[in-house]
């Protein structure tokens, strides 16, 4: 069978793989009577998403996952969670329900730090009043917050959130009459802008559905979604959004796409890595027809999410992450094909596979929800060219670090190699350039949008001198080797060492500083333990690998015995 045949056999059977709808679980769980109030419009957080969307947003940021077990009764998933706490069919004040992870807040409030899930009565009987108090205090004064008032203010708006979902009467349902900007209202204030008769019509309806919900009454639940669209849908006609739209989105999250991506990179590294050890099987083709197959599914839910924001998705941590990882597995390919290195793929598909987890398993943390732009990034073509250049730097940055990591290998288990090492060494070289390039042009970017929005280019904010750091900590290592100063070990250090500045520029300004003009940015939730950990056993592996090459380097110095 033909190099093509074989590639594209994989590709089809990747593709094949992610949109057959036998793959239980990652195209739509099984039909309930519920689905049908999936495509139900609300206006919320300046756009109109389903009400699948918002039960998934509320829950995840309340709870930090999408589902949850009632300490009486079965576990329920997101929606039937969220019509829980809309339609208040229990006592959610004692449900261990609300997320706090972060173990010097629960110290600080006298909780046990090893729980990692709260009810809202241990909450508001805690001094937590008293700390975000505090906080608002010292924010209207302009002060730096500590994170664990960063954290306070985080808590906060989970119980507030869970406080506005309880019995809400207000979830804006009510399509303004004729502004398609209009504010939508909740069904208790109907009659702001339609007519008694319509109200009462809607308040029936509306009355019935959550009595059935209330009730656990399914048999005729479908026909009373239905007729409760129906009439919204026949008030403004021409604000409602279309029944197409509210399917591409429930549609987009079903299909779990981000999921299925890193299934495929992790398929193609398993296949291409059993290639290497195993040349007779000859695999090659069918390793990188799994990787594409990722890379297209990959590409095609970041489409997806774009189309349903209506702006390049790359505006909060998540974003990034999902946008990153894309740009490690589009860099890899494309110098993969150029080259036939076989260790693109191995050096790009771990990292890949480790963002797109982190995004799917961490939603309280890295925040997947699509919310409005705040006024300094509303300007798409600035928004559409910079961040995404600056990020892509830090896609290649990432590449280099994994490939660094491979050479470090091979200069601990194979220093011998030195034909195979040149090779890895060369090609390492050239991603390094290319992430020079992308992040070089991201900061000037940046500096031609700050002059703009800020009225300067540079203002040595953490975001804006972080970059540059990044940028150094490159472009330093990259003359030293064309002096002569550096050889290919001291550049697979580089690769890796460097990639900290990136982690801080990326990571560490939103979730550990916290200030400066790119607040849009900033986070809580993130865990600097565990990262500061990971970063430990990295350099001691780095520290080890210098000692045995030192070593090396000793003995092939020392004169012979005689």
């Amino acid at each position: 069978m033909s190099n093509p045949i074989k590639f594209l056999i994989a590709l089809t059977l990747g593709l094949i793989l992610c949109f057959f709808p036998a793959w239980k679980g990652t195209i739509s769980n099984p039909e309930t009577p519920y689905d049908a109030l999936k495509t139900l419009a609300v206006q919320l957080d300046g756009r109109k998403k389903p009400l699948d969307t918002v039960a998934r947003e509320t829950v995840t940021q309340i709870h930090g996952r999408l589902d949850y077990q009632p300490l009486s009764g079965k576990k329920l998933d997101y929606l039937n969670t969220y019509l829980s706490l809309l339609f208040n069919n229990q006592d959610w004040n004692d449900e261990p329900f609300i997320l706090l992870s972060y173990r010097p807040l629960k110290t600080a409030l006298g909780l046990n730090p090893e729980q990692k899930y709260f009810s809202f009565v241990e909450l508001v009987s805690s001094p937590l009043g008293s700390l975000v108090l505090q906080a608002h205090e010292d924010r209207a004064k302009d002060l730096d917050l500590t994170r664990d008032q960063r954290e306070a203010l985080t808590l906060e708006n989970r119980l507030a959130l869970m406080l506005e979902t309880v019995s809400s009467t207000e979830l804006p349902i009510i399509p303004h009459p004729s502004d398609p900007k209009g504010k939508w209202l909740g069904i208790a204030q109907a009659s702001e802008y339609y007519a008694p008769g319509q109200v009462e019509t809607l308040q029936t309806t509306y009355d019935e559905l959550k009595k059935a919900v209330q009730l656990g009454v399914n048999s005729d639940l479908k026909s009373q979604v239905l007729v409760l669209k129906k009439q919204l849908v026949a008030l403004s006609p021409q604000v409602y959004p279309s029944g197409e739209k509210l399917t591409r989105e429930v549609r987009f999250y079903g299909l779990h796409l981000f999921t299925k991506a890193w299934i495929l990179y992790a398929l193609g590294f398993l296949v291409m890595l059993v290639t290497l050890g195993w040349e007779k099987l000859q695999a090659y083709w069918v390793a990188l027809g799994l990787f594409c197959s990722g890379l297209a599914v990959h590409g095609y839910g970041f489409w997806e999410r774009m189309q349903i924001a209506g702006r390049p998705p790359v505006t909060n941590m998540y974003e990034s992450v999902i946008w990153v990882s894309l740009g490690i597995a589009a860099i890899a390919v494309t110098f993969e094909f150029l080259h036939r290195a076989k260790y693109y793929l191995l050096a790009a598909a771990p990292l890949s596979v480790l963002c797109l987890l982190l995004g799917d398993r961490l939603p309280a943390v890295l925040d997947p929800s699509i919310k409005p732009l705040v006024p300094v990034l509303r300007d798409n073509f600035w928004l559409s060219v910079h961040v995404p250049t600056i990020t892509l730097g830090y896609a290649s940055f990432a590449l280099a670090f994994g490939f660094g990591h491979l050479l470090l290998g091979a200069y601990l288990f194979k220093p011998t190699a030195k034909d195979w090492i040149n090779r890895l060494s060369r090609w390492n070289y050239s991603i390094l350039q290319v992430g020079v390039l992308f992040l070089t042009t991201g900061i000037i970017l940046g500096g031609i949008w700050a002059h703009f929005s800020w009225g300067r280019f540079w203002g040595w904010d953490p975001k804006e001198t972080w970059a540059l750091i990044a940028l150094m900590c490159y472009i330093v290592p990259l003359h030293g080797r064309l002096a002569g100063w550096l050889g290919n070990f001291g550049m697979a250090i580089a690769s890796v060492i460097s990639f900290n500045a990136i982690l801080m520029a990326w990571y560490g300004v939103n979730f550990v500083l916290g200030t400066g003009l790119h607040s849009y940015g900033f986070s809580t939730g993130g865990s600097e333990q565990t990262i500061g950990s990971l970063i430990a056993l990295d350099l001691l592996f780095v520290l080890v690998v210098f000692l045995r090459q030192q070593t090396l380097k000793n003995q092939s110095q020392s004169p012979a015995l005689s």
